[in-house]
């Protein structure tokens, strides 16, 4: 099945293969911790902020590990491509976090694109918990293949 969904994604010009080093994966993922860091500070102040950054931090953790496996999205969905297949690699155990990582996706869209997007305080932390856990996972996977990888982050 997970074959089946990423054949799809590049058959339709959604996904294409893409050789990336450990550098390039690892400065996405530097990235999305930076973004972890600062919506911890301004959590208490700015739930919309702290949202985008989670958010942000997700989709930076989700693009390394497309790159990890060899892939990049291309042409247009981009940041649903990355949800989609963050979801194949990481598998079914993950799929509340994935899920997750969708409801924030269509959400931060709303905020974006549409006036009054509402959001409130226990969205914010619940995505910024949820963006925590799914940054952890990722680096635990690239670092599963690439101990070399000496990233670590305390939230």
């Amino acid at each position: 099945m997970p074959d089946k969904l990423i054949q799809r994604l590049k058959k339709e010009g959604k996904l294409r293969q893409q050789n990336a080093g450990l550098i390039q994966v690892e400065a996405l993922l530097k990235q999305a911790i930076i973004d972890l860091n600062e919506a911890k500070k301004v959590a208490a102040i700015a739930e919309r902020a702290t949202y985008l950054l989670a958010y942000m931090a997700m989709l930076k953790a989700g693009r390394a590990l497309l790159l990890w496996k060899g892939y990049v999205p291309s042409n247009g969905a981009q940041h649903k491509t990355v949800v989609e297949v963050t979801h194949i690699i990481l598998g079914d155990q993950y799929r509340d976090l994935t899920e997750q990582f969708e409801t924030m996706r269509r959400k931060r869209n709303e905020m974006t694109y549409e006036a009054g997007g509402l959001l409130s305080m226990s969205e914010s932390k619940k995505a910024f918990n949820d963006a925590i856990s799914l940054v952890k996972q990722i680096l635990n996977e690239v670092k599963s293949k690439n101990p070399q990888l000496e990233l670590d982050f305390d939230l």
